[in-house]
């Protein structure tokens, strides 16, 4: 497996010490562009070419009345990723990054996991391979982002089979379930965690998975393999990357949680992580959203790192 360079991070560091600043001015546009020299292997890291993944998915889950929309959803905005008419497409335009949309056996849902597990092994091993296949050996930074009807409620399971806790404790509204159908999630949660007791990474999104959080989760690695630095989006795509840390608590050293998401488990999944989002903006949208704002500052950091003259340069003693 890939590391840190902490050569090319010490480098980076040196150079911040140079600018034309007092040290430690720019806060955590400083730190990104130390983790980013890190990750790319140099002291002057760079985002000539931008990579965004939005996976999608259906769940068997949703039978059980736990979203207000019907998972013939998911096809209708895949369509709209496609034509360009959704968020995520005015973002990663702005943002300068390549989107792509990897739409994972839409006619064929993950089974109910208060029935039995969601995917079978084979299943979970197909949709990480095309997540991997997806990613773009030539790109400088990942973004990932996902689209699934119902999967706001496998998150809240995957989270709690990784990290503990009640289902309570991670289950939000989602698209918008409340009274009846926040009770109707927290049910189903507490009754999956009841009847599997997954051990690893591919076990537990075989429970309780969908095929997009695998193929999160295949990107993800596949991203480690090459050193493309990640940018996680909200709560589903961090609780679909959190299971990898079950074989490997170092699996997401070369991730980024783009956005503090303001559904209420993934402040949770933060805190167990340990991994301070770049941003706080009360999204809950999904699609990559907030990784692609995250881009931005991202972008910033390193214009700021490679443009800025040293203190020599401009002639200031």
């Amino acid at each position: 497996m890939t590391r840190f360079d902490d050569d090319a991070a010490q480098g980076a560091r040196d150079r911040q010490a140079q600018l034309t600043k007092p040290p430690g001015s720019l806060g955590r546009l400083e730190e990104l562009a130390v983790f980013m020299a890190g990750w790319q292997g140099t002291d002057r890291p760079r985002i000539d070419r931008a990579q965004a993944l939005v996976f999608a998915g259906n769940h068997g889950i949703t039978a059980q009345g736990i979203t207000p929309f019907p998972p013939a959803v998911t096809a209708g905005m895949v369509a709209n990723f496609r034509a360009g008419g959704a968020a995520i497409n005015q973002l990663c335009r702005v943002a300068a990054a390549d989107l792509a949309v990897v739409a994972l056996d839409l006619d064929r849902p993950t089974g109910d996991f208060t029935q039995g597990p969601a995917m079978t092994p084979a299943e979970v091993r197909d949709a990480m391979a095309k997540g991997a296949g997806a990613v773009d050996p030539e790109a400088q930074v990942l973004i990932l982002g996902e689209m699934g009807i119902g999967n706001s409620t496998t998150s809240a399971a995957l989270a709690a089979a990784t990290f503990g806790g009640r289902a309570e404790d991670w289950v939000g509204p989602g698209t918008g379930a409340h009274g009846d159908m926040l009770a109707a999630k927290i049910r189903v949660v507490t009754e999956g965690l009841a009847r599997h007791a997954p051990t690893g990474a591919h076990a537990t999104l075989a429970a309780f998975g969908g095929r997009e959080q695998a193929g999160i989760c295949g990107a993800i690695g596949r991203a480690r393999d090459l050193r493309i630095p990640v940018i996680l989006d909200g709560f589903i795509c961090t609780a679909a990357a959190g299971v990898l840390t079950r074989d490997d608590p170092d699996a997401l050293a070369h991730c980024l949680i783009g956005h503090e998401s303001a559904e209420p488990g993934h402040r949770r999944l933060i805190a167990a992580l340990g991994m301070p989002p770049v941003l706080s903006l009360d999204m809950r949208l999904g699609e990559g959203s907030g990784a692609a704002v995250a881009l931005m500052v991202l972008r910033a950091a390193l214009e700021c790192h490679n443009g800025m003259a040293t203190f020599a340069e401009a002639g200031i003693d």
